[in-house]
């Protein structure tokens, strides 16, 4: 029943704020749209479909808000005027009371409030979705009292979640079959990829375990800095760690007043996001500024201070590799490239024209060079680059997603702090040398180091294993590769009689040359 009632409900919301005029258009059965226009008679649908969809998805609570946050990144399967109004989706959700809180550390540790923290703030300083933020005194191990920030899961989401997953799942399903442009945005995909990015944020030990691991690729960088982690004092519904002072990096102008380098600091922005990605693999992904602050300390002075890491990407070496590659021949201008990159890796059919790609990428691209950030949009290139991928059948990487994301995310920050900073000349530098490494000595130094323990186990037992191998009785399928190994070293042995016997017969000629001159010559 309540399922009933909450599947009325937002059938009654999506309604009201015309969201079914989103997909009406392509429905295929008439009588459909007929009930729809009679169940939300008196309606007001003035405001732009992309604000009416934001406001739909703030009435319908928190889950919905986030779902319409995933749904932002997703620019290959929304209109830019939807993707533009989703992306201000903030997690306008009021907090839940302090005696809950409370309740939750007290149930995580089976201790009273007074004995796990010296003081605890019941005001909540940051309210979301997902959890809500307290400030509290800690005494640690050495007995040191520590700042800390108390991060609380709200109560009852698994439930919650469960149940509005299930009615996404549903409505996903609909649209798919209704709606004639089902296939190509893939709703289904797009709820599991959202299910899976919800349950990863409801479990604060793996958030927890992504923070420490970015502090750790951050350590030797000194330009971010990441709070550490209490281990002893984390658990799946609550977190604690140390906690962060710094003016938010909104506030551009009590950061000039402070004496930070604004320039430098938008730079050091880009140098952050390529070290994330293409050194480590491992990226924050959910860098608006909401979650970033500047340290005004003196002996952190102009550093990043990065929050909530609820959502982070990771990318394998090879996909490292091959955007390091689209990217430095993106800056070089070399669109050709480009085009094979896409062929090599499969992103697009076999028969496709380099020729007709390049032209595509570069009449996409070339616009943007040679202009400082204030005169381009990240999102328009990107936007641009997906109706190209359309028309080319690309094939849409999922494990890429965060990383479009994100790159929005670095263009927003660099846009509010230095409107003339030059994203490619400033990124350009770092991924040659980042290439150079791939490719060069170090590359191959740091294979053999890391796999020296391994090849200095093996090497005793090469002789052993090797006499296993060739002690067993070979299958059928195993002596045609050996007869054929057998026949094909065979014809090498001849060819290098042959190529031996030449090279004598070419130096005995030689001789024989050198001896009649030196005959002559006499």
């Amino acid at each position: 029943m309540r399922s009933v009632l909450r599947a009325t409900t937002i059938a009654w919301v999506a309604l009201r704020y015309g969201l079914d005029e989103l997909v009406l258009t392509s429905f295929q059965k008439p009588w459909l749209r007929m009930i729809a226009r009679i169940a939300s008679v008196g309606r007001d649908l003035s405001a732009p479909r992309g604000q009416r969809l934001r406001e739909a998805l703030e009435r319908l609570g928190p889950i919905f808000v986030k779902f319409g946050q995933v749904l932002s990144t997703r620019r290959d399967l929304l209109a830019t005027d939807i993707a533009d109004e989703l992306s201000l989706l903030q997690d306008r959700v009021p907090p839940f009371p302090a005696e809950v809180a409370v309740a939750t550390i007290e149930r995580a540790f089976r201790l009273p409030i007074d004995q796990i923290f010296v003081s605890f703030e019941r005001e909540p300083v940051a309210s979301a979705s997902i959890a809500q933020v307290h400030f509290a005194v800690l005494r640690d191990a050495s007995g040191k009292e520590r700042e800390v920030a108390v991060k609380v899961l709200r109560p009852g989401m698994q439930k919650v979640i469960e149940k509005d997953l299930n009615l996404i799942r549903s409505m996903a399903g609909w649209i798919e079959n209704i709606s004639a442009d089902g296939k190509r945005l893939k709703p289904r995909e797009v709820v599991a990829e959202f299910d899976k990015y919800l349950h990863d944020e409801l479990d604060l030990v793996r958030e927890a375990a992504s923070a420490a691991q970015l502090r750790r690729n951050m350590s030797g960088l000194d330009l971010v800095l990441i709070p550490e982690i209490f281990w002893d004092y984390c658990r799946s519904d609550v977190m604690v760690m140390e906690r962060m002072k710094g003016i938010p990096i909104s506030q551009v102008d009590r950061l000039r007043q402070a004496g930070v380098d604004i320039p430098k600091l938008a730079r050091d922005g880009v140098t952050i996001f390529f070290t994330q990605v293409f050194r480590d693999g491992f990226f924050h992904a959910d860098m608006h500024p909401g979650n970033i602050m500047v340290s005004v300390a003196p002996e952190t002075f102009g550093r990043y201070i990065s929050l909530d890491f609820g959502i982070v990407g990771t990318l394998t070496q090879y996909d490292k590799e091959y955007l390091a590659q689209n990217f430095t021949a993106f800056f070089r201008r070399d669109y050709k490239r480009v085009a094979e990159l896409h062929l090599e890796s499969g992103w697009v059919p076999p028969g496709t024209r380099v020729d007709e790609l390049e032209a595509a990428i570069r009449s996409v691209c070339e616009p943007y060079f040679d202009r400082p950030l204030k005169e381009i949009s990240l999102g328009m290139v990107l936007m641009r680059l997906f109706q190209t991928s359309r028309r080319f059948q690309v094939v849409i990487q999922p494990q890429l997603v965060l990383l479009q994301k994100t790159l929005l995310n670095v263009e927003g920050l660099g846009r509010q702090l230095d409107p003339d900073l030059d994203l490619w000349h400033t990124a350009k530098p770092f991924l040659e040398k980042w290439m150079l490494e791939q490719l060069g000595p170090k590359r191959i130094w740091k294979e053999v180091r890391d796999q020296a323990p391994y090849l200095a186990k093996m090497l005793p037992e090469m002789p052993r294993l090797l006499h296993g191998y060739l002690s067993q009785r070979p299958s059928q399928d195993l002596r045609r590769e050996l007869l054929a190994l057998v026949v094909e070293q065979k014809r090498t042995n001849s060819l290098l009689k042959v190529i031996a016997v030449s090279f004598l017969a070419f130096l005995l000629a030689l001789v024989a040359l050198f001896v009649f001159a030196r005959l002559n010559w006499f």
